[in-house]
């Protein structure tokens, strides 16, 4: 009998240790009965989403009962602020994004911003964040980082990332700096399809690698692998499923080349398509495991038991089968419940004193005029019109954006028109304008643009309203690439809801409390 019980023990261990290396999503405001069977056989970590809040309140409900099945447990969130949140995804972030937080350059103030953003996750019984994002933004036309970058200088992105992680962490929340080895360089979404860059090594140890340097040596307790394809690293796996990535860069010591870091390697959504369309979310995971990641991320698109199932079943097949060393599924789950156990409540929290402002004031100091000569600010209500680009899924499109809504508080009357590609298309540039300027009925105007560098149709189109108005205002939500036009022109470095307070407090001149 002594075999057989060495068996059921051996197979149950690696049952828990499939389970324990999966951090999966679900859908709902309160925990299914699933989730929670699954957490008393093995499961540590549980992703949420914007799906799975409704308020504050809520949300401490939710991980209370969560953490009711298992104490020790990981409750991870992707809350980057700006325009990625999650906690405020039906009313836009009370936090700008990092691409302001650059502009600005004051490490105490991006360091206070991370540090309240930590707290209110903390006071919701979050415990990880899949941020920041450490990404230098090298290709100004890069579809899926712009804004969520702190922006082109690898400096000055270290530097920043290195005060967030601080930050966040001195709240007790875990930072998970993303997207290793670095998604600032790329022409495609790799929620799409498999992004690659060309750079040689040298070129990213001295640029992409650098904020992740200083990520490390801030105490980064994770780091989010990319699914991009690097061939000066390796030329068949993207970093996600690569050991030369994971095992020979980032977790090799300064000595041979590598980063050293010691902490949870977490990687970035295995349903993405560059991952699933090209080798399966089940063999993908399995390669990503081999390759020297610890955690398992699913659940933003796969949010059901099937998939966890799926997932744990794969693993412990790949283990019989000889294609995953047990030791090294055995020492991810360990590096799991380490991180479980050391963030285990929000008490580890250092006394963070509550900022509720300080996401205005970075937003307001983020926030650039340039002016073409005299701008009177709007004193009646005004007409906007939002040239509309189609969002990317980590921003999404349940999240408002523009500052029309900012603008009709201070202005009540306050109409607004949204434009898009399609409209363009359809109508013509010359016939959208002028349905605009109809519209409008000579109210004053302001245009209200995102990343108007990366978009022909967005471009002609203010091009042709400016030539009938050239007193329109021009307000600038993604990265200020092209150069300013317009009566006014503001680049506020975000589309968080506070960026479109600065923003319509400038183009009234009124300042109003903060009221977070």
């Amino acid at each position: 009998m002594t075999p057989l019980v060495r068996s059921v023990r051996s197979a149950d261990t690696l049952t828990r240790d499939a389970l324990a290396v999966l951090q999966p999503g679900f859908t709902g405001t309160t925990a299914p009965d699933w989730l929670l069977r699954r957490l008393g056989e093995g499961l540590v970590s549980v992703g949420l989403f914007g799906r799975n809040v409704a308020d504050p309140a809520q949300l401490a409900a939710l991980t209370g009962r969560l953490r009711a099945e298992r104490e020790e447990l990981i409750v991870a969130i992707d809350e980057e602020g700006g325009d990625v949140t999650r906690l405020e995804v039906r009313g836009g972030s009370s936090f700008p994004g990092n691409h302001a937080l650059g502009a600005v350059d004051d490490t105490a103030l991006t360091r206070a911003v991370a540090r309240e953003l930590g707290r209110r996750l903390a006071d919701c019984g979050i415990n990880l964040n899949w941020a920041p994002s450490a990404d230098v933004n090298s290709n100004p036309g890069n579809p899926v980082i712009g804004v969520r970058s702190f922006g082109a200088d690898p400096q000055l992105v270290a530097r920043h990332t290195a005060a967030y992680v601080e930050g966040l962490q001195s709240a007790g929340v875990a930072a998970c700096t993303k997207h290793f080895p670095g998604h600032g360089d790329t022409a495609v979404d790799s929620h799409h399809d498999l992004p690659r860059i060309a750079a040689d090594l040298p070129t990213l140890r001295a640029r992409e690698l650098v904020p992740f340097r200083a990520a490390v040596a801030a105490g980064t307790r994770a780091v989010m692998s990319a699914h991009i394809l690097l061939p000066a690293l390796d030329g068949e796996h993207p970093a996600t499923l690569s050991p030369a990535a994971l095992h020979g860069l980032l977790r090799a010591p300064a000595t041979e080349g590598g980063l050293g870091f010691d902490g949870l390697i977490v990687t970035d959504g295995m349903e993405m398509q560059a991952i699933s369309a090209t080798y399966g979310i089940e063999r993908g995971s399995v390669l990503a495991l081999a390759a020297g990641a610890d955690a398992i991320c699913v659940g933003g698109g796969l949010a059901d038991e099937d998939i966890v199932l799926r997932l744990r079943d794969a693993l412990v097949r790949a283990v019989r089968d000889g294609e995953l060393p047990e030791q090294r599924l055995a020492d991810a789950a360990a590096r799991v419940r380490a991180l479980a156990g050391r963030t285990r409540s929000a008490d580890v929290r250092e006394g963070a004193a509550p900022a509720p402002g300080i996401g205005l004031t970075a937003a307001r100091r983020a926030l650039r005029l340039t002016a073409a000569g005299p701008y009177a600010p709007l004193a009646e209500p005004a007409y906007v019109a939002a040239f509309t680009p189609l969002a990317n899924i980590a921003v999404g499109d349940e999240t408002p954006w523009g500052v029309a809504a900012e603008l009709a508080r201070l202005l009540p009357g306050t109409e607004t028109a949204t434009c898009t590609a399609e409209a363009a298309a359809a109508a013509g540039t010359a016939a959208l304008v002028d349905g605009l300027l109809t519209a409008a009925a000579g109210r004053r105007l302001v245009a209200v643009v995102r990343d108007v560098h990366r978009h022909p149709w967005m471009a002609e189109a203010l091009r042709t309203l400016l030539a009938a108005r050239p007193d329109t205002a021009v307000v600038e939500m993604g990265v200020p690439q092209a150069p300013p036009q317009g009566a006014l022109h503001l680049a506020t470095h975000g589309a968080a809801r506070v960026c479109a307070q600065a923003a319509a407090e400038a183009l009234t001149d009124q300042r109003v409390s903060p009221g977070e």
